[in-house]
């Protein structure tokens, strides 16, 4: 699924308007689940959740990277849950070397990481990340708007450019649940770049706010190199233009829907056009995994790394939850 163009525009346009009677249910099946928040499994490690209200793009999967390698750092273990967006998987399961189809190309990403699972009932994943005994804490990769785990403490990822689009429930916009509703079960906001609209003024809450942005890691790789690109992510364009700030030439873009399960019949127009332009065809990691693997290594893959603005206003942060 592609987000809507009508979902960033404000006012809300005709479209979202139309589409208000249907963002009723759904709100209406999100406070359902979360009313049973209090009868969650409490796993016997510590769980941070990395999550947000907008449907896809806002930054989570860095973030957790970052947290996860600060954990590893100091000696710990963790592991990282996520339910396995795009995959037909439904139950615990240690990822492996299975295929995105089955367990999501999201934990195939953070799998070359740190021990990951995946499940739709985040309590059955913890349950079967406890059986280890090696694993010292809990990721969660998304799960904010999930009821049945308790967590230790919650972070909130937001777009500083596109924090919350027309604000409206999707269908009508890109919100999962109303903004106010989810700062009172987090303890701190992570935005992700520069924070356009004050976020803490405009809302008026008191949680920390933790700044960082993403960063290419060999942008040497690309400077020059005319590049075609193309991604199926929740903003395929932050990633055409972290290309251009490592002064790539875009010879052209393509767009896909968000986790589009890539075919031959798509990559082949792609590979043609960038053997006439001959450019180098670049994607992102997630999107990378995605792709058959007769293709992996005509496409190179765009690897970026999270920089956080004050590393000890986190560390901080994590201590004071007995995280660290």
């Amino acid at each position: 699924m592609k987000p809507a163009a009508f979902w960033t525009k404000t006012p809300p346009s005709l479209s979202a308007k139309i589409l208000s009677p249907l963002a009723c249910v759904y709100s209406a099946v999100v406070k359902t689940r979360l009313k049973k928040i209090h009868g969650a499994y409490a796993s016997s490690l510590p769980v941070i959740c990395v999550g947000n209200v907008t449907l896809g793009g806002a930054g989570k999967t860095p973030v957790v990277q970052a947290l996860v390698k600060m954990l590893q750092e100091r000696g710990q273990n963790p592991a990282i849950l996520l339910r396995g967006y795009g995959g037909s998987n439904r139950k615990a399961l240690a990822v492996d070397k299975q295929p995105a189809a089955l367990v999501g190309d999201e934990a195939l990403e953070h799998v070359r990481l740190a021990p990951t699972f995946v499940s739709c009932n985040r309590a059955d994943g913890a349950r079967l990340i406890e059986q280890n005994g090696t694993i010292t804490h809990i990721v969660m990769d998304d799960g904010l708007q999930n009821a049945n785990l308790k967590k230790t403490m919650s972070f909130l990822v937001v777009d500083g450019e596109q924090p919350f689009g027309n604000e409206k429930i999707f269908p009508a916009g890109p919100l999962r649940e109303k903004v106010e509703n989810a700062l009172k079960r987090v303890q701190a906001l992570v935005i992700m770049g520069e924070d356009k609209q004050d976020l803490k003024t405009r809302f008026g809450f008191a949680l920390p706010v933790l700044a960082a942005r993403t960063r290419p890691k060999n942008p040497e790789f690309f400077a020059g190199k005319p590049v075609i690109a193309f991604a199926g992510i929740g903003r395929p364009q932050k990633f055409f233009d972290s290309l251009k700030s490592c002064d790539a030439v875009l010879a052209k873009t393509f767009s896909f829907a968000y986790h589009h399960p890539y075919i031959e019949a798509d990559l082949t127009p792609i590979l043609e056009e960038a053997e006439r332009l001959r450019s180098l065809v670049v994607t992102t990691r997630k999107d990378w995994v995605r792709l058959p693997a007769t293709f992996r290594d005509r496409v190179v893959a765009f690897d970026v790394e999270l920089v956080w603005n004050d590393p000890a206003a986190v560390t901080a942060l994590l201590e004071q939850y007995k995280i660290l």
